[in-house]
C-alpha cells in the first residue's frame, strides 16, 4: 500500500497507493512510510496519492484500537522533517487528520483546486501530533491553527493558499513538484543539504 521509486532523475516518489480506503493509513503502512522515508539520501523527495484522495487520515478501525494515538505518527513526520533533501507533498487531493502531520514536516505543499484540508482531533476526541500545532502555526499562525484544530473547520485549496497551509494550487502538483526539484536534483547533496538548513526554520 506504500509505492516507493527513484526515478530516471533522481527524485525519489513515495505514494500511498489504497485508494480503494481514501489512502487511509493503517499502523503498517506508517511503519513502512517511517522506513523509506528515514533511509532515503534522495535530493528530492516527494509525498503523494494515488486516486483522488491525498488521505483522509488514520485507518478508522485501527484508530479506534489505538492508532489514533500511536506514536508512529510523530515517528514519521519527524522522519519528513529530518530529510536532508527537498521534501515535497504534492496533495493530489483531500489531506485530512493524522495524515496532516506528513505533509506539514515538508519543505513545501502543492495541492489541486478541488483539495480539502481538515483535522478534526477536537470533534474524535484525539490530540493531534505534538509537532503538528507547532508546525501549522509557523505556516499560518496560532488563529488559523485553532480554527483547524478546535474549530473544527474544513478549508479549500484556495483559503489553504491564502492562509499559507500550501504554497501553490496546480492543476498537476507531482508536475509541480517535478519543476520545483529540478534545481536540486542538480546540485551536489550537501550544497542541497546546507541551504535547507539556512532556510529554516526547524520544522
Amino acid at each position: 500500500m506504500i509505492r516507493s521509486e527513484i526515478l530516471d532523475s533522481g527524485l525519489h516518489l513515495v505514494t500511498l497507493a489504497r485508494p480503494e480506503k481514501a489512502n487511509a493509513l493503517s499502523a503498517a503502512m506508517l511503519q513502512e512510510l517511517i522506513g523509506v522515508i528515514a533511509a532515503s539520501t534522495a535530493r528530492a523527495l516527494v509525498l503523494t496519492g494515488e486516486g483522488r484522495v491525498f488521505s483522509a487520515g488514520a485507518d478508522l478501525d485501527e484508530a479506534h484500537r489505538g492508532l489514533g494515538v500511536s506514536p508512529l505518527w510523530e515517528e514519521l513526520s519527524g522522519a519528513v522533517a529530518a530529510h536532508p533533501g527537498l521534501t515535497i507533498a504534492a496533495l493530489n487531493g483531500t489531506l485530512a487528520g493524522g495524515a496532516m502531520g506528513m505533509a506539514l514536516a515538508c519543505d513545501l505543499r502543492l495541492a489541486v483546486p478541488e483539495a480539502r484540508f481538515f483535522y478534526p482531533v477536537m470533534k474524535l476526541g484525539f490530540l493531534p501530533q505534538p509537532s503538528d500545532p507547532r508546525r501549522m502555526g509557523q505556516l499560518i499562525g496560532p488563529s488559523r491553527t485553532k480554527m483547524l484544530l478546535m474549530g473544527g473547520q474544513k478549508i479549500g485549496a484556495e483559503e489553504a493558499l491564502a492562509w499559507g497551509l500550501v504554497d501553490r494550487v496546480v492543476a498537476q502538483p507531482l508536475v509541480e513538484a517535478q519543476a520545483l526539484a529540478a534545481d536540486v536534483l542538480a546540485a551536489a547533496p550537501e550544497h542541497v543539504t546546507a541551504i535547507k538548513r539556512m532556510c529554516g526554520p526547524e520544522t
